[in-house]
């Protein structure tokens, strides 16, 4: 007798599940769900609006000075849409759910996760917090430099995520084998190679064999580059031509005595400020691309002071003093918390004249199943697409592990 569970609906919840499973960057960030679209469907370039929070400044003494409360938004687009086409005998849909699962479907989820991973993971270029230590292998320090880098932006303690290489990860075991360790987490350890989660302010932490290699410029790091001009702010900065090196977006650079502020105080901590370069910027270049945008007034300064005419740029470490050289490679982890960035889905529009289609959502997460019938082969030739889009929103609440 045919399975009745295996209906399209249940296909796509079992997908939706092990999809889900798999998601272990996307899974960790915040899913922003807008069922506006759930009644006409979705397009691709629709967009969602999503609102930062609100910044305001403090007087000193007894008159007042209003301020405007000014709403920021940034707009995230829901324009990619991807899928598994599969094509389902007669024999496949009498199949036990179970079987069907990971005969089929864990394999189709896999291929679709990693490429929903790879697109998402890419936020990592705005990502202009860092620790690193090129070609070093990563240690304690720099998970424990990483989560006060997130404390230092106010990052909430809870909802934090560590979310390394497969080599970050080999490594940091390795770092902890001598340690003392609670027997939970020592099996974790050795049972599954694994650090295990709470581990030195991460609520939860994660390998992935997906994120990329960041490779740099050209620029040798040693501050070829200078600003031109005494008031240069925002997100383009204007320097001189000349240097025969280059930056690539998400190299991370300085300007000398240009410090970072304290996000709510706007005290100077003497810490550099570092920027993201946004666009790529060749040998014949007048202006560098950056973000943040370099602000050094007002509710949103982030920075000290406004860089001084002819100060260098500098692609370093996060020692502030050892140059991150030409064309350098190094892996890339990220310790964040799940507001620093947002993948949201859309439900697709569902067709008329096919045999089955239907939607599920699950935890933010929406799939769309279109299956049609073969009468000449006896086949169910079927779709699974998601449409998402991702953003990064807040990246002051995430920071980069760079090592080996």
């Amino acid at each position: 007798m045919a399975n009745t569970l295996l209906t399209p609906t249940a296909v796509t919840r079992e997908a939706l599940r092990i999809l889900h499973q798999k998601l272990n960057f996307v899974g960790k960030v915040n899913r922003q769900y807008d069922d506006r679209f759930a009644k006409a469907g979705a397009k691709i370039g629709d967009s969602l609006q999503i609102r930062k929070p609100n910044q305001y400044t403090v007087r000193t003494g007894a008159t007042l000075s209003t301020q405007d409360t000014t709403e920021t938004s940034t707009t995230l687009q829901v324009a990619t849409q991807k899928g598994v086409d599969l094509n389902f005998t007669s024999v496949d849909m009498t199949m036990d759910i179970d079987d069907f699962s990971s005969r089929i479907l864990d394999p189709a989820m896999s291929v679709l996760a990693s490429n929903i991973e790879n697109d998402a993971m890419s936020m990592y270029k705005d990502v202009f917090q860092e620790i690193s230590d090129v070609g070093a292998t990563i240690s304690l320090q720099d998970v424990l430099d990483c989560g006060k880098k997130l404390t230092d932006a106010l990052a909430p303690v809870s909802g934090r995520c560590l979310n390394m290489t497969t080599q970050q990860n080999v490594d940091l075991v390795n770092a902890v084998s001598g340690l003392f360790n609670d027997p939970a987490k020592l099996s974790k350890n050795y049972r599954e190679g694994m650090v295990a989660n709470d581990f030195l302010g991460f609520k939860e932490v994660y390998q992935n064999t997906l994120w990329p290699i960041h490779t740099t410029g050209i620029d040798d790091g040693t501050g070829d580059y200078l600003v031109n001009g005494a008031s240069e702010s925002g997100a383009s900065i204007t320097i001189d031509t000349g240097s025969s090196g280059t930056f690539l977006i998400g190299d991370i650079v300085s300007f000398t005595g240009v410090n970072r502020v304290h996000p709510e105080t706007k005290a100077d901590t003497g810490q550099l400020m570092k920027f993201v370069v946004t666009a790529n910027s060749g040998t014949t270049a007048t202006s560098l691309a950056i973000s943040p945008s370099l602000t050094a007034t007002g509710a949103t300064q982030n920075v000290s002071n406004v860089p001084a005419d002819n100060a260098p740029v500098w692609k370093r470490e996060s020692d502030d003093s050892t140059a991150i050289g030409s064309s350098a490679d190094y892996a890339v982890g990220l310790g964040f918390h799940k507001d620093a960035f947002a993948f949201a889905t859309a439900d697709l529009i569902m067709p008329k004249g096919v045999d089955f289609s239907a939607r599920e959502v699950m935890d933010g997460i929406s799939m769309r199943i279109v299956r049609q019938y073969d009468i000449n082969n006896d086949k169910f030739p079927c779709r699974l697409d998601i449409l998402y889009g991702y953003k990064t929103i807040r990246p002051e609440l995430a920071c980069r592990i760079g090592t080996n």
